[in-house]
């Protein structure tokens, strides 16, 4: 497999998690049309946290990719990085939520 990009499984979707670090920074570039130094913004700002490879490259998930995507409209927004953070937590949490009723309802 090559380090630039992942191989895809017969359904399309890239080997391992969602959560699994795959994709160094410039396939997430080409990917999302975010600039790495955006990317290392982010990271700062504690909008992502990539895992690392061995030799410490970031290796970013399909859940960092889909972060990066909305953090980068919501900036195209006008969204500040204090304001991503916070919107990204509240969405999460909505998420939790709405995840926590289904089971609920399931149970009935």
């Amino acid at each position: 497999m090559s380090l630039s990009s992942p191989t895809l499984s017969a359904a399309g979707s890239p080997p391992g998690g969602p959560d699994d670090g795959l994709y160094p920074i410039s396939v997430v570039t080409e990917l999302t049309g975010v600039g790495a130094h955006t990317l290392r913004g982010y990271e700062r700002a504690g909008l992502l946290r990539p895992a690392r490879s061995d030799g410490g490259m970031r290796r970013y998930s399909s859940n960092d990719l889909a972060v990066v995507r909305r953090a980068a409209a919501l900036s195209r927004d006008g969204v500040n990085l204090a304001g991503i953070r916070r919107i990204l937590a509240l969405e999460a949490e909505l998420a939790s939520l709405r995840a926590q009723i289904d089971t609920g309802r399931e149970r009935r």
